[in-house]
């Protein structure tokens, strides 16, 4: 069974119970590699930047203490194999609607189950929605 190397954990533990319990669960069934929960400033602002962010902090939800949103990606890392990150993200959403929780990932920001409507893909992100 896979399971999170130390660094994916303590990714992870920067982030919303609710996040940390989805992706332990998750993990048991379908390897994967957190690459990033809580985003201080610099890392926010950076991020913005670089394009890969469409808010400036503090307005982002991997900013709040603890985060409300992660960055996960399946392993071993394919950027390019965007089959997979749309399999996995469909894979963690109906796990997460199983749990009773709502959340939203970067590859439907508008949760109407259609990708292709995109203006901005985040396959990696997820996020807890209120």
């Amino acid at each position: 069974m896979p399971r999170f190397s130390v660094r994916s954990n303590s990714r992870l533990h920067t982030c919303d119970k609710r996040l940390v319990k989805l992706f332990k669960e998750v993990v048991k069934y379908f390897d994967c590699t957190i690459l990033e929960g809580h985003r201080g400033k610099d890392k926010q602002n950076e991020a913005y930047s670089k394009g890969n962010s469409k808010l400036k902090f503090p307005d982002g939800n991997h900013n709040k203490s603890p985060s409300f949103a992660v960055d996960v990606i399946p392993y071993p890392i394919d950027w390019k194999d965007r089959d997979r990150m749309h399999y996995f993200g469909g894979f963690v959403l109906g796990l997460a609607r199983s749990m009773g929780l709502n959340i939203r990932w970067g590859g439907d920001w508008d949760q109407d189950t259609k990708t292709k409507d995109n203006r901005f893909d985040d396959l990696v992100h997820f996020e807890i929605k209120e």
